[in-house]
């Protein structure tokens, strides 16, 4: 018996994987599942640029918003929502569309999650112990000597991530990547047929988009948003609170910088993690059935109704 299909759309901030997913949604009776760590969260529709209420009501949407900001979430807390949303797609007779830029999430799913032993809570005060009293950069620096191969992996500022690394290896006396290599041990993978579309424009491209993102939130709301997050005063370490433009508006709210200057560092941190992105998506296959797109992807009225016709008939065809 051939193995259920599932679809996933993936790429880096700004690449239009939202507009693809929903013209596909459309023409092949799709649910549109997401993948991005940062779009779970209930108080951040804007920043992450989270569809529209009437793109929602267009097709079946699972996964936007519906987590508090201050609750952290974690890949294996998608996972296992993402499985459920998978198979109620599947119960309405829908093809389920995975949509995002989170490279971790699409492995999870694809691959399962490493068995980690719980480090203990020892393990992990020391960590947060450490965040505080030494900073996130100086804390990786500590990791590289410790764990280098997990450390290598990680952004310096990524407090959340080294934090997590940290109380790994102090807990259990092996590295968090060392877990994640024991493929033995790995969660066996849903019996998903899955097929992949990967959006990798070109860097310009990416980069004049970010910046006209940037202009529109502020039209809809980001500032109004971030202080409604900060009014809530929760933890600066939790994922939402670092979510993309966060911790820059927040700045500016402060009266620290301008709102010229916090612009700026957003498109500069999002260009980075772009890249970032990219390099993921490069060095980790989503699918045995992969069809890259090199451009942005804007909808029909910029590209056109035969490159549609093309990535439906990739998408259909039994590989």
């Amino acid at each position: 018996m051939m193995q259920p299909h599932a679809l996933l759309v993936a790429g880096p901030t700004a690449s239009g994987k939202s507009a693809l997913s929903l013209e596909l949604a459309e023409r092949l009776t799709g649910t549109i599942i997401n993948a991005d760590s940062m779009q779970v969260y209930a108080e951040l529709r804007v920043l992450t640029a989270r569809p529209t209420p009437d793109e929602e009501a267009r097709v079946p949407h699972r996964l936007y918003g519906v987590r508090p900001a201050a609750l952290a979430g974690s890949a294996a807390w998608w996972r296992g929502h993402a499985l459920a949303a998978i198979e109620q797609a599947r119960r309405d007779h829908r093809m389920p569309i995975l949509t995002g830029g989170t490279g971790l999430y699409f492995d999870a799913l694809t691959h399962g999650l490493s068995a980690i032993p719980d480090p203990g809570p020892q393990a992990r005060a020391e960590a947060r112990r450490l965040l505080v009293e030494l900073g996130a950069p100086a804390l990786h620096a500590r990791l590289v000597a410790e764990d280098p191969v997990t450390a290598a992996r990680l952004n310096p500022n990524d407090s959340q991530r080294i934090v997590r690394a940290w109380e790994v290896w102090r807990g259990t006396g092996s590295g968090l990547a060392a877990w994640q290599a024991q493929l033995a041990a790995r969660d066996a993978a849903p019996a998903w047929r899955f097929t992949a579309i990967l959006l990798h424009p070109p860097r310009e491209e990416l980069r004049a988009a970010i910046a006209t993102r940037f202009q529109a939130m502020l039209g809809q709301g980001a500032i109004e948003e971030v202080q409604a997050l900060l009014d809530q005063h929760l933890d600066p370490a939790l994922p939402a609170m670092r979510a993309h433009g966060v911790p820059e508006l927040s700045a500016y709210l402060r009266g620290e910088i301008s709102l010229a200057e916090a612009g700026r560092r957003i498109e500069l941190v999002t260009g980075q993690y772009t890249k970032r992105q990219a390099t993921w998506f490069r060095h980790h296959p989503l699918a045995e059935r992969m069809h890259t797109i090199h451009a942005r992807y804007a909808g029909l009225a910029q590209s056109s109704e035969r490159k549609m016709a093309e990535i439906i008939a990739f998408v259909r065809s039994p590989g």
